[in-house]
C-alpha cells in the first residue's frame, strides 16, 4: 500500500494518526508549525514538509487536525495554503472540532479549486488515538467517503457515514456533550468515594466492572486515581473551545442543556485554577478542592 496521505497538524491527535497510518503501510507526508513535531514524524518513518502547499501537492488525501478556526483559515487561505496548491482532485479530510460555519467556509473556498473537503470529526482522546481507539464521524460526498474508508481504517477502529457535509460535526457535538458530562460525573464519583474513605484504585477497579461505568470513567479514571494530570491527552484549555461550540450550537437550536451548563462551570474553575495545560481529568482536582479533600494532586507548572 503506497497511497500517499498528508497530515497537517501534528499535535496530540495528528501525530497519533500519522504513526498509525505509517504502521498500516501508508506513505505519510506531514507539516506542523513546530519543527520538533515534523522531526518526530520523520523519526517514525514519515516525510516532513516545509509548508501546507508542499503536502497538498505530494498527497492524494490530506488530513487536517488543527487547534483553532484561525489555524484552519491559515491552512486553507494562507500564503502557502491549500488554495495555492497546483492540484485538482485532492480530498481534504477535516477532523477537528469547529463550528460548522467555519468548515463550510473552507469547503466553499476549496471547491472553487477542484478540492473537496469531507467533514470528519473524531470521537476519542489523544491516548485513544495512539491505540487506534477512535471513531470517525464522516459527512459530505458519499463516494469520496467510500474511497477514504481504507484511510480511516488505518487510524481508527470504526467509521460512520453520517450524511451531508456538516452532519458529522453535529454528531460530534452530541458526543462531546456526553464526554464533558461523563468526565465531570466520573470525577464527582471519585471525590465522593475518597471523601468516604475508599481507596481510589479500588474505586476504579470496582466501578469499571459495574453498571455505573462509562467510557470516560475507564479512560480518565487512571489519571484521577493517580492525581496526575500533566501528561494531557486533551488539555483543559483546548477542550474549552469544544464546550463553547456545543453551548452556542444548543443555544441556536433553543435546546436546554442543563447538565452541560453545570459541567462547564467545573471546567471554568479548572482554567481559573491554572490547569489550562493539564488533562481534562483534572476536574477531579477541582472537585477535591471544593470538598476540602487534599491528597496532594499536582498542579501544572505552566
Amino acid at each position: 500500500m503506497n497511497q500517499k496521505i498528508g497530515v497537517i497538524g501534528l499535535g496530540i491527535m495528528g501525530s497519533a494518526i500519522s504513526a498509525n497510518l505509517l504502521k498500516a503501510g501508508f506513505t505519510v507526508i506531514g507539516y506542523d508549525i513546530r519543527p520538533e513535531s515534523i522531526q518526530t514524524l520523520e523519526d517514525h518513518g514519515g516525510s516532513g514538509s516545509t509548508c501546507v502547499r508542499e503536502v497538498a501537492e505530494a498527497a492524494e488525501v490530506v488530513i487536517t487536525s488543527l487547534p483553532s478556526v484561525a489555524a484552519l483559515q491559515e491552512v486553507v487561505s494562507g500564503p502557502d495554503g491549500l488554495l495555492t496548491a497546483a492540484k485538482t482532485g485532492l480530498i481534504v479530510v477535516e477532523v477537528s472540532t469547529f463550528p460548522i460555519e467555519a468548515k463550510q467556509e473552507a469547503f466553499d473556498l476549496l471547491k472553487k479549486t477542484g478540492t473537496v473537503m469531507l467533514d470528519c470529526p473524531l470521537s476519542g482522546t489523544g491516548a485513544q488515538a495512539v491505540s487506534k481507539d477512535l471513531a470517525v464521524y464522516a459527512s459530505g460526498d458519499r463516494q469520496l467517503y467510500e474511497n477514504c474508508k481504507p484511510v480511516f481504517d488505518g487510524f481508527a477502529r470504526a467509521n460512520y457515514y453520517i450524511g451531508e457535509f456538516g452532519t458529522g460535526s453535529r454528531m460530534k457535538f452530541i458526543a462531546n456533550l456526553l464526554v464533558a458530562i461523563h468526565n465531570v460525573a466520573s470525577a464527582e464519583a471519585f471525590v465522593l468515594g475518597m471523601k468516604a474513605g475508599l481507596d481510589p484504585e479500588l474505586i476504579y477497579r470496582v466501578i469499571s466492572d459495574g453498571a455505573g461505568t462509562s467510557r470516560m470513567f475507564e479512560v480518565r479514571g487512571p489519571m484521577m486515581t493517580a492525581g496526575e494530570y500533566d501528561t494531557a491527552t486533551m488539555k483543559v484549555g483546548v477542550f474549552q473551545k469544544d464546550l463553547d461550540i456545543i453551548t452556542a450550537f444548543a443555544k441556536n437550536l433553543q435546546c436546554p442543556t442543563p447538565l452541560l451548563s453545570t459541567s462547564c462551570q467545573i471546567y471554568t474553575q479548572a482554567l481559573a485554577g491554572g490547569r489550562s495545560h493539564q488533562d481534562t481529568a483534572s476536574v477531579c482536582a477541582v472537585l477535591e478542592e471544593m470538598a476540602n479533600l487534599n491528597r496532594g494532586a499536582k498542579r501544572s507548572s505552566d
